[in-house]
């Protein structure tokens, strides 16, 4: 069976509205809900694990323990990083990192040992891709963005990198799929309280944007 991780509720949202799931669809689990679709004759089973790296490996292990999961794609929205690129702009990664597993004062921020490369070949090659980075702390504040750009990320979330971690422990394969919705703002000028709340305004406003391309444009080539 294929598992289609989902981290947020306005992304959840989206997918259940997407696929007109019904309250008798929607089951739940220790991480949230979850619900059974087929696709084209594949059996799917999209689940909310809630956002930031705990949920998200903690729901993952779960599910790829419980359904025999044989591949996971995480879908869902991210920060972008690399400004070649733009808002609603859909990207599979290559490459997913975390970086906040180091003392940044004496180590790389991202080591080796936290990369994960995700081989995309045999899926084409007409699509964006680049490195996704993943950490706990959501990229909201200008000097989060400067470092991440300064190391060549292309986007930003907090849970797809630790997810592809925990899917190569257990031989699972990896799709991460994961649209622009939002960039972060330059706050030293202003009320960084301010800018934050207008950065979620337009995560919020593009999230569905967002779930329905992925789901349009991109789920079922790779599945």
């Amino acid at each position: 069976m294929i598992g289609v991780s989902i981290a947020t509720k306005w992304e959840y949202e989206a997918t259940l509205d997407y696929f007109e799931v019904s309250n008798e669809e929607r089951c739940e689990y220790p991480y949230g809900e979850f619900f059974l679709k087929k696709v084209n004759d594949t059996e799917l089973i999209f689940y909310f694990t809630g956002v930031r790296k705990a949920n998200g490996v903690g729901a993952n292990q779960y599910m790829i323990s419980r359904c025999d999961l044989d591949k996971v794609i995480v879908a869902g929205t991210c920060a972008g990083i690399d400004d070649t690129y733009g808002h609603l702009d859909v990207i599979v990664p290559h490459r997913a990192v975390q970086y906040d597993c180091t003392v940044k004062e004496v180590e790389p921020m991202i080591k080796q040992s936290f990369i994960v490369d995700i081989p995309l070949s045999h899926y084409g090659g007409d699509f964006l891709t680049g490195t996704i980075a993943t950490a706990d702390r959501a990229v909201v504040m200008w000097k989060d963005y400067v470092e991440l750009n300064e190391h060549e990320i292309t986007i930003a979330d907090t849970e797809a990198g630790a997810i592809s971690y925990i899917c190569r422990k257990n031989h699972v394969e990896c799709i991460i799929i994961k649209g622009i919705s939002d960039f972060p703002k330059d706050e030293r000028q202003g009320d960084p309280f301010v800018s934050n709340a207008e950065q979620i305004d337009v995560y919020v406003k593009n999230t569905p944007v967002v779930m329905a391309k992925i789901f349009d444009d991109y789920l079922m080539r790779f599945l």
